[in-house]
């Protein structure tokens, strides 16, 4: 990766690795976090460098849920299903990520939600934007009250717009509801 403060590239190759790996760049001055666990589709908890863990909720996006209780795991009622159901292929495709970033991540912190998690924009080492690959996808839909903080609102836009075009993931299903919706159905 060059970065935009060498004009023209003229710095030779080695120069350039030495610079970037001292001085860096945006994207290389994000700190590197190790993924602990994966929670569902839009949440995971990382560890930083000192040790600390840190809860992660995924900002712009709200992905379908996995069952968390057990009434929930033994639930017959269809929505119930297909909210799980999605929920498992979500979390399973950013467990699939996770592990495609050796198991790091790195994060851009806009918020913290009421439950003390950090609301931050998730991406693997090599810049892969976790959020536009489950949008991508149909794995997550854009959830508009978090757009307000969310830096790459037109990202994550135009990534749903294309799922829902497709009709991939939730958006071929129509039995499936927004997992928002499912959540206020349910509490």
């Amino acid at each position: 990766m060059i970065c935009q403060f060498f004009p023209n590239n003229l710095i030779p190759f080695t120069t350039t690795i030495l610079l970037i790996g001292t001085v860096g760049c945006n994207q290389a001055s994000q700190a590197t976090y190790s993924v602990k666990t994966v929670s569902d589709g839009d949440t995971i908890t990382v560890v930083d460098n000192t040790g600390k863990e840190i809860k992660v909720r995924f900002a712009c996006v709200d992905a379908p849920e996995v069952p968390h209780t057990s009434a929930e795991r033994k639930s017959r009622k269809l929505v119930d299903k297909k909210q799980f159901e999605w929920g498992s292929k979500a979390q399973e495709r950013l467990q699939e990520l996770v592990k495609q970033g050796g198991g790091n991540v790195k994060l851009t912190i806009t918020d913290t939600d009421q439950y003390g998690r950090k609301i931050s924009e998730v991406r693997l080492p090599d810049g892969t934007f976790i959020q536009e690959v489950l949008l991508k996808e149909g794995l997550a839909q854009v959830y508009q009250p978090y757009l307000k903080n969310c830096p790459s609102e037109s990202i994550v836009t135009q990534a749903e717009a294309m799922a829902k075009h497709k009709s991939v993931g939730v958006w071929s299903d129509p039995k499936y509801i927004p997992a928002w919706e499912w959540r206020h159905g349910n509490n």
